[in-house]
């Protein structure tokens, strides 16, 4: 056999390789998929705004917004939108045309599955256990998960969008707190098992989220080391949907208030539904 062979041996068993990880990877986008769908009510109680009398004023005024009374309560929500995502800095951005769907149920996980359009295509999915993405739909480029770091990011992350798509997820209950923080913002603190993240939420006077900000935990920095630092980002046109007031574009990025932000996803919901349990 000729080196010439044995190499074409090797190039294809690793092309293989990636293929049959690329099909694992789906098969886990899935599932996770599916369990997360679950956590949708199949028998869903309605909004009463009574239930917010306890709440701090900029609480009350922002589910006074989001939710219409007696729109059933439903947690979980299944977002398509395209926009721009950055894999560069504040000073190279390099954007790049995207596509993701995406499935929240806060506080129990997500899964954002997304696409480059243009130049080298990259392809993959976020999700509260992994991050995975890859070139030309089949070379990893990252594979991160399956630690405590991950897990506390990602909580942040999919806590935080909550306050975008979900507000049912976040109405009192065992797990979520209200605080006042001035006239317009109120913070949110969630708690799921170990996990705890608290949001700032800055309404506008009729109540639309205008903005959120919290501390993530992220290596998103010179230093490529885990720690608190701001993220947060903007939200605007928003629009009804089933009953919930939503925003259809959204920014956010890291060291969000300070000198150094740069938002980096940049979106456009074209598509937001509530799926139901069969």
């Amino acid at each position: 056999m000729t080196m010439l062979s044995v190499a074409s041996i090797i190039l294809f068993l690793g092309a293989m390789a990636m293929v049959l990880l690329r099909i694992k990877d789906q098969r886990a986008d899935d599932g996770e998929w599916r369990r997360l769908a679950l956590f949708q009510p199949q028998a869903p109680a309605a909004f009463e705004p009574a239930c917010l009398a306890a709440l701090p004023e900029p609480a009350r005024r922002y589910f006074a917004y989001t939710i219409q009374p007696g729109t059933p309560l439903l947690p979980v929500a299944e977002i398509q939108m395209r926009g721009q995502f950055s894999l560069g800095t504040k000073e190279a951005p390099n954007y790049l045309p995207m596509e993701a769907r995406q499935i929240l149920a806060s506080p129990h996980g997500f899964v954002w599955a997304m696409r480059t359009r243009g130049g080298m295509p990259i392809s993959g999915s976020d999700s509260g256990r992994w991050t995975r993405f890859r070139i030309l739909g089949v070379i990893p480029v990252a594979r991160l998960g399956g630690d405590p770091d991950h897990t506390r990011s990602a909580f942040g992350r999919y806590v935080a969008e909550a306050v975008f798509w979900t507000p049912a997820a976040l109405l009192p209950s065992p797990g979520v707190d209200w605080q006042a923080v001035d006239q317009d913002t109120a913070r949110v603190t969630i708690r799921h098992g170990s996990l705890e993240q608290s949001v700032d939420v800055t309404v506008d006077s009729e109540g639309r989220p205008v903005q959120v900000l919290f501390q993530r935990w992220s290596n998103a920095n010179p230093d490529r080391t885990h720690r608190l630092q701001p993220f947060g980002g903007r939200m605007s046109d928003f629009r009804e949907v089933e009953g919930y007031r939503l925003p259809f574009r959204v920014e956010a990025g890291n060291f969000f208030g300070t000198d150094d932000y740069f938002p980096f996803f940049l979106a456009e919901v074209t598509a937001i539904r509530f799926p139901q349990v069969s």
